[in-house]
């Protein structure tokens, strides 16, 4: 159950912040994001071996973009595509609306079901694919504000993850991409099991081998940043491991 946090702040020089963390079977081979693909010059993302696509991307247009399984679909299965290749199709674009437009029409038959964030400096949106009650994916705006999604849907505080941590997400302090301080973010995105259970904690790893693999923060700059004097660029750090033992290191850009 991968976790994305979200913070939209529209009039902000830094209008959207944003928290990761990868939950995956730990022998799945990947690597860090980077330039993987020669027909995709403009991508940086990281890399799943083996279904070739990506969990999650930022392109150089400043369209980030994170795939998550919803509950009771982990893993491929025989006759369904790979959910890696949708975040790679969503980077193909210069802005998120436009990505969002597109996936829109996606044929739901041909993938298990998913959440997909997709964003940029200006707008933010969750797509939804639940076969249980739709082949058709779903597009939704994320307000304002804070936001979390793990397996099920937006900021849903049936999820023990987001009831526990979605409010001290919401009340430490918040990070300071100018500063590259990162303090609380980091902290929360390392926590582990409440009250010794798995479904409460951000980070984690069972003896079965399913646990927090990575760990992402990046922050995008606003349209008068990006093209102010010296500009401000995109801030991205990667845990190319879990994030209580891994540092965050940036991603080339």
């Amino acid at each position: 159950m991968c976790t994305v946090v979200i913070l939209r702040r529209p009039k902000h020089r830094w209008p959207l912040l944003l928290g990761a963390n990868r939950d995956e079977q730990l022998s799945r081979p990947w690597k860090a994001p980077g330039r993987h693909w020669p027909d995709r010059p403009d991508v940086v993302a990281g890399l799943d071996e083996l279904g070739g696509g990506s969990w999650m991307g930022i392109n150089d247009f400043g369209v980030a973009a994170c795939i998550l399984n919803r509950r009771g679909t982990l893993g491929p299965q025989d006759g369904k595509l790979s959910r890696g290749e949708i975040v790679l199709d969503a980077l193909d674009h210069s802005d998120a609306m436009a990505a969002a437009e597109s996936l829109e029409d996606l044929d739901g038959r041909a993938f298990r079901d998913f959440n997909l964030v997709i964003a940029d400096n200006r707008d933010a949106y969750w797509l939804k694919l639940d076969t249980s009650s739709s082949d058709r994916v779903s597009v939704n705006e994320i307000p304002e504000g804070l936001s979390m999604l793990t397996a099920g849907d937006m900021n849903d505080d049936t999820s023990p993850r987001i009831a526990a941590f979605r409010p001290q997400f919401e009340t430490v302090e918040t990070p300071k991409p100018d500063q590259d301080d990162w303090t609380a973010w980091k902290t929360l995105l390392a926590s582990g099991p409440l009250a010794n259970a798995l479904s409460v904690a951000m980070c984690f790893h069972t003896e079965a081998g399913f646990g927090t693999s990575s760990s992402t923060l990046a922050a995008l700059p606003s349209i008068d940043g990006a093209v102010a004097d010296p500009p401000q660029r995109l801030k991205w750090l990667f845990a190319e491991g879990p994030p209580d033992s891994a540092p965050f290191e940036p991603v080339a850009q």
